[in-house]
């Protein structure tokens, strides 16, 4: 595969809860590695944080993917020109929603977020929030006007999963679907 096929892709991972949503969506990244020219991760301390109580492991350290701090303005993704071709912020709190909806790049993922908004290219916001308020449903409409595309933390069951993995799954599999990437997974209607 030439790299014009290749998926550059950045990863945002916020203070949000559902830090397994991020582990499983890394997990499968790294087993697609021949799709893949570039990921870069920017986590926030409240999603290290997160990630610590919520899976008590500090595995986020351990995947092979070059990890941008939050106030890293350097990194290739902050500029259009990298041409990063899709985003996915999981999970997606409601305060960097808010921003992103309002253009503020006051950290790196806001930063990114905006680039990729400006650039036409691929914003997933994998909001886990529950339940929503008014400017909650405003922010992902103004998100979704500009071009983003707001994909709920919402397993499905079609599959049967039979463990936390494999629910969040059921939503990591639709968001790299959105992001153009080819993988084997659970579809509805094909008995194969």
């Amino acid at each position: 595969m030439e790299n014009q096929n290749k998926h550059k892709i950045v990863v945002a991972v916020t203070g949000a809860s559902g830090a397994i949503y991020a582990k499983v969506l890394l997990q499968k990244l790294q087993k697609m590695h021949e799709q893949i020219e570039a990921v870069g991760i920017i986590m926030s301390d409240n999603a290290k944080d997160v990630w610590k109580f919520e899976l008590g492991n500090t595995d986020y350290e351990k995947f092979a993917f070059p990890v941008y701090n939050k106030t890293d303005f350097f990194a290739p993704f902050a500029s259009g020109s990298a041409k990063y071709d899709c985003m996915i912020v999981c999970p997606c709190s409601m305060g960097t929603l808010a921003r992103i909806a309002s253009g503020i790049s006051n950290d790196l993922t806001t930063r990114a977020a905006d680039v990729i908004l400006k650039e036409r290219r691929k914003l997933i916001l994998m909001i886990r929030d529950t339940p929503l308020s008014l400017i909650h449903i405003n922010n992902m409409k103004t998100v979704t006007e500009a071009g983003g595309i707001i994909c709920p933390a919402s397993p499905s069951f079609y599959s049967k999963p039979t463990n936390f993995e494999a629910l969040a799954a059921t939503v990591i599999d639709r968001a790299l679907d959105l992001c153009g990437f080819d993988q084997a997974s659970f579809r509805w209607g094909d008995n194969s």
